[in-house]
């Protein structure tokens, strides 16, 4: 392993770590070392900055062909539970909170079988048309695999249809663990992770920003969560196509694996980890639907400097029985930076400060 001096020397000198030292640091017992140096990493990027949107979340269908093992979420047609928003639905849906203020839609779902990929080139143009202020952030890597395989379109095309129908970034998830063989344990029907970061890096040569993710704390060990962060930090370097990188905590109600929720300071060790090691991504968010507000709070000590937003609705990590509830106002959002001694930054899908809308 190697030694706490040699990695402080090297983060606070701007170096990068390697994978030894990422592995040291999820290792170590001196949390207070980790968390300090994981802020000054951040700090180094954005200064006293923490970010949040006003934004929202649709999932527009929890039917899908996948049946991932950590999944509460999904449904098959005819299943209790089991639901789908029409177009004009998810455009009722979205208007009052546009008129409110939001900036941007989050927009994931299940691989409904019976949708054409028609049908969500009709979603992005709808919702441009009606709401040509708003940003959409839509379709994980996974969908877009989905819907080349569907419409028998390349990754490209499908990704050029889509922009021209008004997308405008995708958010990151689907990555899960990029592990082989936790990946098929955890998700056998699921994309694999080199097809999970060939589709991000077709959206990237696109001019298309992502996102990226890593869901811990299941099945893998920490070397695999290295693994992980090294294969994104590899496709970062040939493209810097990632905005942020969102480690998200598994939550383990009404899913087939079952285990345990994740520790406080297993939530606060993976942020900072992941804000040293990943030297070459700008943002560290801290999804507070998952981490809880007040460790989402204390993550802005341990290299974070985005909470997300104000959501308004969630329904995938609630439906694994989050403990949080799906709404924050950007009052509280901005209250919650204040007091971890952060200057709070209404931001754009772009990290720009926000403009007054409308």
């Amino acid at each position: 392993m190697s030694s706490l001096d040699s990695i402080k020397t090297k983060v606070l000198s701007g170096k990068r770590i390697s994978e030894k030292d990422a592995l040291t640091l999820f290792n170590t017992e001196d949390i207070f070392l980790l968390g300090s140096l994981a802020n000054h990493a951040a700090e180094a990027k954005n200064g006293k900055k923490a970010y949040f949107i006003r934004n929202m979340h649709i999932n527009p269908t929890n039917i899908c062909v996948n049946r991932c093992r950590f999944c509460a979420f999904s449904r098959s047609i005819g299943q209790a539970g089991a639901y789908e928003m029409s177009v004009k639905e998810i455009v009722a849906r979205i208007r009052p909170q546009y008129r409110a203020g939001i900036s941007e839609v989050h927009i994931v779902g299940g691989l409904h079988p019976e949708w054409p990929f028609s049908h969500y080139l009709e979603m992005v143009s709808a919702i441009r048309k009606n709401f040509p202020k708003l940003h959409i952030k839509a379709f994980t890597a996974v969908e877009i695999d989905y819907f080349s395989g569907i419409s028998g379109l390349s990754i490209e095309e499908t990704l050029q249809a889509l922009r021209k129908s008004g997308l405008g970034s995708m958010p990151g998830g689907g990555a899960e663990i990029f592990d082989e063989e936790i990946r098929n344990r955890l998700c056998p029907e699921k994309i694999p992770a080199g097809r999970w970061l060939e589709v991000m890096e077709e959206a990237h040569r696109a001019g298309i920003r992502t996102n990226a993710t890593m869901l811990y704390g299941h099945l893998e060990e920490i070397e695999e969560r290295v693994d992980h962060l090294s294969r994104l930090r590899r496709l970062q370097d040939r493209t810097g196509g990632f905005q942020a990188f969102i480690p998200l905590a598994y939550h383990p109600k009404n899913t087939e694996i079952k285990g345990r929720y994740t520790s406080g300071i297993d939530d606060l060790m993976t942020i900072a980890v992941s804000r040293i090691f990943l030297d070459n991504f700008d943002h560290i968010k801290a999804y507070w639907i998952m981490l809880g507000e007040k460790i989402s709070q204390l993550s802005l000590k341990f290299g974070a400097d985005d909470i997300d937003g104000t959501i308004i609705e969630e329904k995938i990590t609630h439906s694994a029985g989050a403990l949080t509830g799906e709404h924050l106002t950007a009052g509280q959002l901005s209250d919650l930076i204040i007091k971890a001694g952060k200057k709070p930054v209404e931001r754009d899908s772009f990290y720009r400060p926000a403009r007054k809308q409308r």
